[in-house]
């Protein structure tokens, strides 16, 4: 849907951009696969590709942590911090998983919803 709507418009560029983003996320090996034949990391990682394979301005993540250990969500933010920065899109990102919050440029605390630390 995302390369639908946006200026790729051939079946052909789609299906082309869609297999470079995921051999981008490390999947190259998985075009042909089904969601279930997936692991949740690897699953995670196809979100983290169709979230920039639209080439936005901006991504909003709830929660991309969320179903994953802490490798496994650790790694994904990473791959998404990176790709991206090359992208040059930015990445609002809102979660309860203290364990990532290494990999953030800013970090702006909320309680109650009220801005408790920045």
């Amino acid at each position: 849907m995302t390369l639908e709507i946006n200026a790729v418009t051939t079946e052909q560029q789609r299906s082309s951009r869609a297999a470079e983003m995921l051999i981008a996320v490390g999947l190259g090996d998985r075009l042909d696969y089904k969601p279930d034949q997936l692991s949740g990391g690897q699953r995670q990682r196809v979100s983290i590709a169709r979230a920039l394979v639209g080439q936005p301005k901006i991504i909003l993540a709830d929660e991309p942590t969320a179903s994953l250990d802490k490798q496994s969500g650790q790694e994904a933010v990473r791959l998404l911090k990176r790709l991206a920065k090359e992208s040059h899109t930015t990445i609002l990102l809102v979660t309860h998983d203290y364990r990532i919050l290494d990999i953030a440029d800013r970090v702006v605390e909320l309680e109650d919803g009220m801005i408790k630390q920045e």
